[in-house]
């Protein structure tokens, strides 16, 4: 992790310098131009996230069939894998990103604690005095508010659990964010900002994949004795 730190305190150089020479040097400019190099980073891997999601979406049907044929929880649960597993789909796949990103969002959070910004004046963005400080206000709400409209554009409202988190979550983060440095807090907004754009477009892609006819483990089995 120390040299993840190190590495993302260097990156955070990088572009505070490059908005040096752009003539506009800020570091609140060069925590955005990381923001949106990790998310162009992380893409494939959204893509991939987002196909999956749209299949599970699409199996549900099959998947309340399940569970209405096996009385059994432990035998409808192997069912459902079973058939996630014929179509490709899996249900956790959408914690992949943001897997990854912990890490980075640690290192960040390292780097900008430590940062020793060189020049004070460009540590200010907008209304924030200095990003090293707390925002305990506007970043905190604009947190809540991005998280809550990245997560309406990918949740489920069919399954309860999802529901319940498309509340919960938004507002674990903007309670995080009031204790963060509003570096931080800013990469997570702006995260969600470049997310929500993806997501749009994302969307807009041709991933309808078609469900195929069969439904239980033992579908297979029936026709080859029906068949026989």
């Amino acid at each position: 992790m120390a040299q993840l730190t190190a590495g993302m305190t260097a990156l955070l150089e990088f572009f505070y310098k490059l908005t040096v020479s752009m003539g506009i040097p800020n570091y609140g400019l060069a925590i955005i131009l990381i923001t949106v190099l990790i998310k162009m980073l992380l893409l494939p891997l959204t893509i991939k996230q987002m196909k999956s999601l749209k299949m599970t979406q699409q199996l549900q049907p099959k998947v309340k069939e399940i569970q209405e044929k096996y009385k059994d929880p432990k035998q409808a649960q192997q069912a459902i894998m079973e058939l996630y597993k014929q179509y490709g789909a899996n249900p956790l796949s959408g914690c992949l990103p943001l897997l990854l990103q912990m890490p980075i969002i640690i290192a960040l959070y390292r780097a900008l604690m430590k940062f020793p910004y060189t020049n004070e004046a460009h540590a200010k963005f907008l209304w924030i005095s200095n990003l090293s400080q707390h925002d305990k206000i506007v970043l905190p709400i604009l947190a809540v508010l991005t998280t809550y409209l990245l997560q309406r554009m990918t949740t489920n409202l069919q399954d309860q659990t999802q529901k319940t988190m498309l509340i919960v979550m938004p507002l674990f983060i903007g309670w995080l964010s009031m204790s963060f440095p509003a570096g931080l807090a800013l990469y997570w907004v702006v995260t969600n900002l470049v997310g929500a754009i993806q997501q749009y477009f994302i969307n807009k892609m041709p991933l309808d994949i078609p469900v195929k006819e069969e439904t239980g483990p033992n579908e297979a089995g029936r026709k080859k004795r029906k068949n026989g």
